[in-house]
């Protein structure tokens, strides 16, 4: 093999590495940005890291790192990567939610028993702020933990 095909490999393979690290977790389609924009965006974090957490607290507790993006509106709250939802919330959630500030995380607490997720987040800046929004979202919403 001479070099010219291997060197084509390389940048080949070196483009798509670029492209593939690149890549967004804030893309929605154009009818969910209207939707959130209806809504009254309140705030945004795009391509946060997040510590997505299973069974919080169980004996078989599982957690990860996931990079995603975060709408918070003054009636709904996505956590996204791209298209794919991650957790949202709005006024007919009905599962357990719970908003807690930890220092500069914010942690948001889904569901009860084995069905728990954690998602948690360091924002930028004005984790109280954040922590604000969102637990307003949550407590308009049908959640066990407003009754």
């Amino acid at each position: 093999m001479s070099i010219a095909p291997v060197r084509r490999i390389v940048v080949t393979v070196a483009v798509l590495a670029v492209v593939a690290c690149s890549s967004t977790t804030s893309d929605l389609s154009p009818a969910a940005e209207q939707r959130f924009a209806a809504e009254g965006i309140v705030r945004r974090g795009d391509d946060l890291d997040f510590r997505y957490t299973r069974n919080a607290g169980g004996r078989d507790s599982r957690w990860e790192n996931r990079r995603a993006s975060i709408i918070v509106t003054q009636k709904s709250v996505l956590i996204h990567k791209s298209e794919k939802i991650g957790l949202e919330i709005t006024p007919a959630t009905r599962r357990y939610v719970d908003v807690a500030r930890d220092g500069n995380r914010v942690r948001i607490r889904a569901g009860s028993g084995r069905s728990q997720e954690v998602w948690s987040f360091e924002p930028e800046s004005d984790a109280a702020g954040w922590t604000d929004a969102i637990r307003a979202v949550a407590r308009a919403s049908r959640s066990t933990a407003n009754r």
